[in-house]
């Protein structure tokens, strides 16, 4: 009988145990969030100051608060850091991205995180949450505008959808979440610096600047226009005279500008003719076949 009771008392014993260790030990690991860290560069993940590994990072960790850090690897010295804290919850995913830039303002990021609910949610429906940096990002959900951050989206369909957040003068940054039936997704951005960017205030000086050089372009163009029409009206204007009435009604063209030239030809009173040089009143006209020639200037007119 002895026998009989030791075997129950075992059982039970063990039985008791197994109860323990069920609510104690498995409840325990049940209770466990994750952290799953990727970036752009490869870089190292410290979690409280220990190393960890490298990304892409993926573990387990009790609920609570955590230092997360990325060191870029490799001798890119360009590239900064990141450190920032994440809070892990039971049974769900703490989500970061980043890309390290040059700078802070040039690296961007997201944390995304799961809290259930403290109110009751309307059908199958839950919550999203956006703070950004810089604040006053537009919040865009599937591409409808939603409001500016920080924001909270309220009877949000349960499923898959796209959020994004945009400010001027930073890059648009959009990523992919799924919202549970009474929980909450909560949505940390940190928007990079669009160094192309231009501001209102820029845009306007570089268009006065324009503006400004184009005005002197075309004083520039318009002066050297006038300057041109004054040289193409002096190399087109033409030094011209009329043969006047002479006693015997014709005037000799001699070789040389004085009565002992040879005479050359003759032209007719009334006649217009080019000249190119003067010389003692005598004038060297151009004749209708090319020959230069002097006439007496006291027989003609000037024009």
């Amino acid at each position: 009988m002895k026998r009989k009771l030791t075997v129950i008392f075992a059982l039970i014993g063990i039985f008791i145990l197994f109860i323990l260790v069920r609510f104690f030990f498995f409840e325990k690991t049940n209770q466990l969030g994750r952290i799953k860290v990727l970036s752009s560069p490869t870089a190292g993940v410290f979690i409280n100051n220990e190393p960890k590994g490298k990304t892409p990072f993926e573990q387990k960790y009790p609920p609570g608060e955590y230092t997360v850090k990325l060191i870029p690897e490799g001798e890119d010295s360009k590239t900064v850091s990141w450190e920032g804290k994440v809070t892990v919850y039971a049974n769900t995913l703490t989500y970061i991205s980043r890309v390290l830039g040059t700078s802070d303002l040039t690296s961007a990021g997201e944390i995304l995180s799961i809290t259930k609910m403290e109110k009751k949610p309307k059908g199958e429906t839950g919550e999203v949450s956006v703070v950004t940096d810089p604040a006053g990002s537009i919040v865009f959900l599937d591409n409808d505008e939603k409001g500016i951050a920080p924001l909270t989206l309220k009877d949000v369909p349960a499923g898959e959808h796209e959020l994004a957040v945009y400010l001027p003068g930073f890059f648009r940054s959009t990523q992919k979440i799924n919202v549970a039936k009474g929980y909450s997704v909560n949505a940390q951005f940190k928007l990079a610096l669009d160094k192309t960017h231009k501001t209102l205030e820029q845009e306007l000086t570089e268009k006065q600047k324009e503006a400004s050089e184009s005005a002197k372009t075309e004083s520039t163009d318009s002066d050297m226009q006038e300057e041109d029409t004054k040289s193409a009206s002096t190399s087109t204007s033409k030094n011209t005279l009329t043969i006047a009435e002479t006693p015997t009604g014709f005037l000799n063209v001699r070789d040389e500008p004085s009565t002992a030239g040879t005479q050359i030809d003759q032209v007719s009173p009334g006649d217009e003719y080019e000249y190119t040089d003067e010389k003692n009143n005598w004038y060297k006209i151009k004749l209708s076949d090319g020959t230069e020639g002097w006439v007496s200037g006291t027989y003609v007119d000037v024009n």
